[in-house]
């Protein structure tokens, strides 16, 4: 294991909470409006079973995105995501309003994005990931690039390894590894 990967597994062990953006990290950042003005998002169904593995670990889960959508409530409700903050232009103070009430610190947040509207807070966080099509300069400020674009599973491979390092995931996973 390379030293950075030691370093990102040592920042993953602390995790407690994982934020993540919408439009183009839980979707491949397509806007997709029929003639009445209706949106419609797709989502992988993968990272959807990776954040209710992450809750079953006891991780909290939020989003943080700068538009507005029912889409998104939608899904959050499937999910069970109770932290949802819609229309957040600047997210930095959403994110500083959701670490004060989960009464967690920044070394425990972990949060992944694509643009430079997440810049601020993952400057901020114990753990920063850009998906692999994020823009460049967000893949140079993160500390881990996933290999997986955005909307294709990406969420789900940072998942899996904050789960390893917590040391959660045979706990979580074991029902389906079983024979």
């Amino acid at each position: 294991m390379k030293n950075k990967d030691l370093g990102i597994r040592r920042k993953a062990s602390k995790i407690k909470l994982f934020i993540s953006d919408v439009d183009g990290v839980l979707t491949r950042g397509e806007i997709i409006l029929d003639g009445n003005g209706l949106e419609y998002k797709v989502f992988h169904v993968r990272d959807g079973h990776g954040i209710k593995l992450l809750m079953r670990a006891g991780v909290d889960v939020a989003l943080i995105t700068g538009r507005n959508s029912k889409v998104v409530n939608v899904r959050a409700g499937e999910l069970g995501i109770e932290h949802v903050i819609q229309g957040a232009k600047e997210k930095l103070p959403a994110y500083q309003e959701l670490k004060d009430r989960l009464g967690v610190v920044d070394e425990e947040v972990a949060y992944i994005g694509d643009d430079n509207v997440d810049l601020p807070v993952m400057r901020r966080v114990g753990l920063s990931i850009a998906v692999a099509d994020a823009e460049p300069y967000v893949r140079e400020a993160a500390d881990m690039v996933t290999e997986r674009r955005g909307g294709e599973a990406a969420v789900r491979e940072v998942i899996d390894l904050i789960l390893q390092a917590r040391g959660d995931w045979e706990r979580v996973t074991s029902g389906y590894f079983k024979e």
